[in-house]
């Protein structure tokens, strides 16, 4: 018997480690280091697309909207900056057009604005440089940081670049999806290029605007070549705001190996993002099958799951504030939405709807022939997500990975829903094995290290 205990206390302490595995202990102790880590490091998450209608005195972050992301929801998540997204599709390239997208992308910088300076200013207040990232936090104040997204609104007006540093605009990419007046689009892959697989003149003189007034590129939507292109030329390190690994998810949206070497020589960061159909997509066999049986049946081609990266259900509403809508507020016990689920089967097109009955019965077999053959890719969850930071970690280093999520602009995965999940991207860090240090790298320390490299280059560039 063992000094100092008894029969019965020895007993206590059988029973205790019957219930208790050493793999339930180490999954404990695990969770309870996850937890120690995520409250430490900042959290920072580059792309959370925002609705001016939610930004209103009224109806605003301070509340639990339907959101993905929201004060409330940052909080519970233990999130701690959003860099808010400045939005604008991209439309023709014309007058009216520019004119049109200039009046949107104000509307988003205003709303940001007034969240900051009017509606929560003792809740969350507005970054413009790496260093007040770093105050506000200590304050634990929330902190929103403005990325712009499609240069489209800046017309043929360079001057406008300032204007939008000026606003608050700290990153921008050049296109979205469609080639802007700056550069060709990932979707030129199937649509075709304006540019010869690059940048214009202007979205040249706009790299160089952009690195003299310390103003992050980002690479995310642009096309391969207009993404080499603008590495090449850029004095300071880039940014991908919100892009996957190609190799995983063959996607024109994610950025393949020489882009992510490239982004490496550059000094750049990538911001792997969590959106489903850019995590995970289908496979090669049922999107050649997919692809066939469209074309037999003279379908244009659907932007579901493991196409070719369009759209992917941005859900992203127009400038202004609709003052006859409801505001979204989330029912307490209500389901949460499940965002970019995907989906791969071309529903919803309207060649699809116009065939004939026979033809439409023939179409719906052959699909359902496919679905059983090639099942369609489930839900792309946090571990899935994990495998892309992996793989870019492992190419190109660790200082020169982040995370993203394209929250309210189509992104979300199963266990990383809303900025209130965040913690489970943590806990899978560290389930892979990833020190606090490299965590903190993760999830802020790279962004902020290139932003501040960038500001450094633009004080340079302005010294002359």
């Amino acid at each position: 018997m063992i000094a100092g205990m008894t029969a019965s206390s020895i007993g206590l302490l059988f029973l205790a480690g019957a219930g208790t595995s050493p793999a339930q202990s180490n999954d404990t102790a695990l969770i309870a280091r996850a937890k120690a880590i995520h409250s430490r490091v900042i959290k920072l998450d580059t792309h959370n697309d925002i609705e001016p209608a939610n930004f209103t005195p009224d109806c605003n972050y301070t509340m639990r909207l339907t959101t993905q992301v929201n004060i409330p929801k940052m909080v519970e998540g233990g999130m701690d900056v959003s860099f808010m997204i400045a939005y604008v599709g991209q439309g023709p390239l014309t007058p009216e057009g520019f004119d049109d997208a200039y009046r949107q992308v104000v509307a988003k910088f205003d709303a940001v604005h007034r969240l900051t300076e009017k509606i929560a200013p003792d809740n969350i207040g507005l970054a413009l440089t790496p260093a007040d990232v770093l105050a506000l936090h200590k304050k634990n104040l929330r902190i929103a940081v403005i990325g712009i997204e499609n240069g489209y609104p800046i017309g043929n007006d360079i001057k406008r670049v300032k204007e939008f540093y000026d606003r608050g605009g700290r990153y921008m990419s050049l296109a979205h999806n469609g080639n802007s007046q700056l550069a060709d689009s990932n979707t030129g892959e199937v649509q075709g290029y304006l540019y010869n697989n690059g940048l214009s003149p202007l979205g040249r003189e706009v790299i160089a605007e952009m690195n003299r007034l310390g103003m992050m590129v980002d690479l995310s939507h642009p096309s391969k070549g207009a993404n080499m292109e603008a590495i090449r030329l850029s004095k300071a390190p880039v940014i991908a705001s919100h892009s996957g690994v190609r190799a995983l998810a063959d996607v024109s949206r994610n950025m393949d190996d020489e882009q992510l070497l490239a982004l490496k020589k550059n000094g750049g960061v990538i911001q792997v993002v969590g959106f489903t159909s850019y995590v995970k997509t289908d496979s090669k066999e049922r999107t050649e099958a997919l692809a066939k049986l469209r074309e037999e049946f003279g379908l244009t081609q659907a932007a579901g799951r493991g196409g070719a990266g369009f759209g992917g259900g941005r859900g992203r509403g127009g400038a202004a504030a609709n003052t006859s809508r409801t505001c979204p507020v989330e029912v307490p016990g209500a389901a949460p939405q499940v965002r970019g689920a995907g989906g791969g089967r071309g529903r919803g097109n309207a060649a699809l709807e116009a065939l004939s009955p026979e033809r439409r019965a023939d179409y719906d077999k052959r699909l359902a022939e496919i679905d059983t053959k090639f099942p369609a890719a489930s839900r792309a969850n946090v571990k899935d997500f994990v495998n892309h930071i992996d793989y870019a970690v492992k190419l190109i280093g660790i200082d020169h990975v982040g995370i993203s999520s394209d929250f309210d602009g189509g992104g979300g995965i199963d266990g990383w829903n809303s900025a209130a999940e965040a913690f489970n991207v943590t806990l899978e860090l560290v389930r892979r094995g990833y020190t606090e240090e490299q965590i903190g790298k993760l999830w802020s320390g790279n962004l902020l290290r290139v932003w501040g490299e960038v500001e450094k280059v633009a004080q340079k560039l302005r010294k002359g």
